[in-house]
């Protein structure tokens, strides 16, 4: 992991427990565009990769979905990643903000896995992993949202042992 790296040990374990967040992107007449993905953190560097996955959406092209026509126009988005308890001494959210791109199936990488592996197929293989109904996705198959994190802002218990329940 480089040096330079935005991400805290803390916050990185805070991404890798989260289940979901919110991405942001921009809409060309400059209203904020907030989605709900699903996520995976490389581990070696500052990007994180949301899919267009196969659940059903308005656009039948994934190229076509507003989130990726927005990153397209303006590859400034925001990902914010919380956790909600009633008991509010719990409560932490975390906010990443970084340029966004397609990262297409087959593309040469610009990360590589040290094991042979394109990043998009390390990518894929990381959200199947922390996301079992991606195995019956063909997520091979389609571009990912590739983030490469510039700046974080959190709140609250980030440290590793609060995601933990430590």
């Amino acid at each position: 992991m480089a040096t330079d790296d935005p991400l805290s040990a803390g916050q990185r374990a805070f991404l890798h427990a989260t289940r979901r967040a919110v991405l942001v992107t921009i809409a060309q007449d400059g209203r904020p565009r907030p989605i709900p993905v699903c996520f995976v953190l490389s581990p070696d560097s500052a990007v994180l990769y949301t899919p267009i996955d196969d659940k059903p959406k308005q656009a039948v092209d994934a190229r076509s979905l507003a989130r990726v026509r927005d990153i397209e126009a303006n590859d400034a988005v925001s990902l914010l990643a919380d956790r909600w308890d009633e008991d509010w001494t719990h409560l932490a959210w975390l906010r990443v903000e970084g340029r966004a791109r397609l990262l297409e199936p087959g593309e040469p990488p610009e990360l590589d896995d040290h094991l042979g592996q394109g990043e998009h197929e390390t990518a894929v293989a990381a959200l199947r992993a922390k996301y079992e109904q991606y195995t019956a996705h063909r997520l091979e198959n389609r571009p990912l949202i590739r983030i490469e994190i510039d700046r974080t802002t959190d709140w609250g218990e980030i440290a590793p042992d609060s995601v933990y329940g430590g």
